[in-house]
């Protein structure tokens, strides 16, 4: 299917009325609705599920510190858009088609409120799972100015709610943030970025089977999902009419399983000032942008000297990152175009500040446990490749206990060819290193050999982290501290059909002894 580039403006999802405010909280209800959107103009509608009816959903704007608490609502049909392979864990046959819950993904939330995979809950009812009852979340949003997102998280079936649409920005401001002069109101644009493919009739294509598959399952799970067009903030390559001047974009890559490594054919820099969890210390300027899933960026774009011309936003990472087949330029190369047509407002006097703040560094010495994690692929009863958290499965007993308080170094030692992107939930974190090591004597002897120096993070990444890319054949080390709450959370990979497919495990935060 050929469609026209560029034909569609891209559309800017609306900040999400409160339904009160006082002193003391701020409440919003959200309904998760089936409708029909368009993704082009030369599509017919597409039928979508969205929170509030639209998708993405609206943007939730919360205060440093403001109370906020949400109703999520489950108004969804009885039926699936997609086909439910009832062999994933999670997915059974005895369990409602059409589950939902949510995780505000970078939130630092109670347990009851952080969407944990089993507290899904139905069309007017609720699982059985953990905290079943909880269906108003509360998010304290005890961190500085960031860009969160919140997102389906339902066991089993998470590829495909989010897949339908079940996506959204959520942004914390502060003092800080607005000390610093960024381009704002009209001038602050999100760009959640994602990849689709579409029937004849305009509706949502999903595969029900591996190319490869051989065990006789359909709809079988497949290992990674790749669209043929790109979609942004719900369109597909849409163009963004802006002015001669600089704007602040927050950049979410929301694909399923796509990397995306973003570039400009002007040449011209981004000026990255934030990662995943606020600022960075300083802004750093790059020609080219790694995103994995569900990790952002904040960046802001100069276009004061561009007056008049076209700037194709591109991308040119390839699939089953860093080993796949590369990019269609015509196609998946092309993520959308801004036009430099609209004439200057108002004199442009933001600016891209020389210093956001000082990040304090977690010394190596204050971490009282150490852990090797490896991701690996197996092979499952039906001969499908599936990846597993350090050998283990779901419904594997909790290994991974720290205390309240505490700090930890999480190494994750990549045996496989995918470069995962993993989530831990609660917390953030820094990234050590990365360094090379020979995977095969690891899996004869289960020791880490070494075989290169360490490489310290990308300046874009020497911020707080909540997503941290994982290369083949390297040992990634990240630090973390552990707080403020206790209880049940999950860590896992963020390409979703893996963390689905049992690379997702539950992690317990315990009191102090």
């Amino acid at each position: 299917m050929k469609l026209t580039k560029f034909k569609d403006p891209l559309p800017i999802p609306p900040v999400l009325k409160s339904k009160w405010r006082t002193e003391e909280y701020t409440y919003y209800e959200v309904f998760m609705q089936e409708t029909k959107q368009s993704f082009h103009s030369e599509l017919p509608k597409t039928t979508i599920w969205g929170y509030e009816g639209i998708y993405p959903g609206p943007t939730i704007e919360a205060e440093m510190g403001e109370r906020v608490f949400v109703k999520w609502m489950n108004d969804l049909p009885e039926r699936h858009l997609f086909p439910i392979d009832h062999t994933v864990h999670g997915a059974e046959k005895e369990k409602s088609t059409v589950r939902t819950v949510v995780h505000l993904h970078g939130g630092r939330t109670e347990p009851a409120s952080d969407g944990y995979p089993d507290a899904w809950f139905t069309k007017g009812f609720a699982s059985q799972g953990p905290f079943f009852e909880k269906m108003i979340y509360e998010y304290q949003n005890r961190q500085s100015s960031r860009t969160l997102w919140y997102h389906d998280h339902a066991i089993g079936v998470t590829r495909l709610n989010i897949y339908a649409g079940l996506a959204g920005f959520y942004l914390i401001r502060d003092s800080q943030e607005r000390s610093l002069n960024l381009p704002t109101s009209k001038h602050e644009i999100p760009l959640m970025i994602q990849d689709r493919s579409f029937h004849e009739d305009g509706s949502l294509f999903y595969p029900e089977q591996p190319e490869d598959n051989k065990s006789g399952i359909t709809p079988s799970i497949i290992p990674s999902f790749f669209g043929d067009t790109i979609v942004v903030n719900g369109k597909v390559w849409p163009y963004l009419e802006v002015e001669p001047r600089k704007y602040r974009f927050r950049m979410l890559n929301g694909a399923n399983a796509r990397f995306f490594r973003l570039n400009m054919d002007s040449g011209q820099l981004f000026f990255q000032i934030g990662s995943d969890s606020g600022f960075l210390e300083q802004p750093v300027g790059v020609k080219s942008l790694l995103l994995a899933p569900a990790e952002r960026a904040d960046v802001i774009i100069d276009f004061s000297n561009l007056g008049g011309k076209s700037i194709t936003l591109k991308n040119d990472a390839p699939t089953h990152f860093p080993i796949g087949d590369p990019v269609d330029p015509q196609t998946t190369g092309i993520v959308m175009q801004f036009r430099v047509t609209k004439l200057l407002s108002s004199i442009d006097t933001s600016v891209i500040p020389a210093n956001m703040g000082t990040i304090n560094r977690l010394p190596v010495q204050s971490a009282g446990q150490h852990r090797f994690l490896e991701l690996s692929e197996e092979k499952d009863l039906y001969g499908r490749s599936f990846f597993l958290l350090d050998k283990k499965k779901w419904d594997d007993p909790i290994t991974e206990n720290p205390w309240l308080g505490s700090t930890e170094i999480w190494n994750f030692v990549n045996t496989n060819g995918d470069d995962h992107p993993i989530h831990v939930h609660l917390v953030q974190f820094q990234i050590l290193l990365r360094q090379p090591f020979d995977v095969d004597h690891y899996k004869n002897t289960r020791q880490i050999k070494y075989t290169g120096p360490p490489v310290l993070p990308e300046f874009g990444e020497r911020g707080w982290k909540d997503t941290v890319k994982c290369p083949p054949s390297h040992v990634t080390s990240i630090i973390i501290p552990f707080f403020p709450f206790t209880g049940q959370y999950v860590w896992h990979c963020h390409m979703l059909e893996h963390e689905d497919y049992e690379m997702m495990r539950p992690y317990q935060v315990l009191p102090p002894s």
